[in-house]
């Protein structure tokens, strides 16, 4: 998982090490974004501690499960360099709009390695990974503030996001690259783009492997305004 180097604060963390610290972060997120967006009532949201902060988690046992099913598939996708992007959409149930678009792009951190692409934004598969990597070390205590960081934005998205005026439901896209193994239970689905639309971007973490870069893409509210400060899809869903 992560080889510790010669100091304790400094860590030289493998390709699985960095799947498994993406996936925590998408679930961290996700989670964030349905509590503080009030997609699902706050009552059945617990409270943890990760990353230095006090978080909210879903109880839902459905909630939990879909999510469970998402992440143990992104982290296969993930390890294979398949992984292109995680989005969280959320649509209005009555109007069917699409209303926020939380977006996470992954991407080979060119800081961190020396890495063979290939496509459009294909990401390399993972035996190219391994082959040509030149890593750096990095501390968990760096990329837990990195991650931290963009945790606090999510929270404080309520302060410039339009109210949601309308009961929600969400939908997680998962984009990949063609070589991706999808099974049957995936289907495709369109981007989900908004129009009339605001976008902001938020802070980004590294691995010593993956860079994932967030922003989050909202409907713009007739008399909103607003200066920033600094994209298949499961059937169960």
């Amino acid at each position: 998982m992560v080889t510790t180097t010669a100091t304790d604060t400094k860590t030289e963390i493998s390709l699985k090490g960095s799947v498994e610290i993406v996936s925590e972060f998408f679930f961290t997120a996700v989670n964030s974004i349905l509590y503080q967006r009030g997609i699902y009532q706050p009552e059945t949201f617990k409270r943890e501690t990760k990353y230095g902060l006090t978080l909210l988690t879903t109880t839902d046992a459905g909630l939990l499960s879909y999510l469970d099913q998402i992440m143990s598939q992104m982290e296969h996708w993930l390890l294979d360099g398949h992984v292109q992007r995680l989005v969280v959409v959320v649509s209005g149930i009555d109007s069917g709009e699409t209303l926020e678009r939380w977006q996470f792009n992954v991407a080979v951190d060119d800081d961190a390695t020396t890495t063979a692409t290939s496509g459009n934004e294909n990401l390399s598969t993972a035996s190219n990974t391994s082959k040509n990597t030149k890593k750096k070390s990095k501390s968990m205590k760096e990329i837990h503030n990195e991650i931290q960081a963009i945790i606090r934005q999510i929270t404080a998205s309520v302060t410039f996001l339009p109210l949601l005026n309308e009961p929600c439901s969400f939908d997680l896209l998962v984009y990949t690259d063609k070589d991706a193994n999808v099974t049957q239970k995936w289907e495709d689905s369109d981007p989900r783009y908004i129009l009339n639309s605001q976008e902001v971007k938020l802070r980004s973490f590294t691995t010593t492997v993956y860079k994932v870069d967030s922003m989050v893409t909202y409907k713009e509210a007739d008399d909103g305004s607003f200066e920033p400060n600094e994209n298949q899809k499961d059937n169960d869903g």
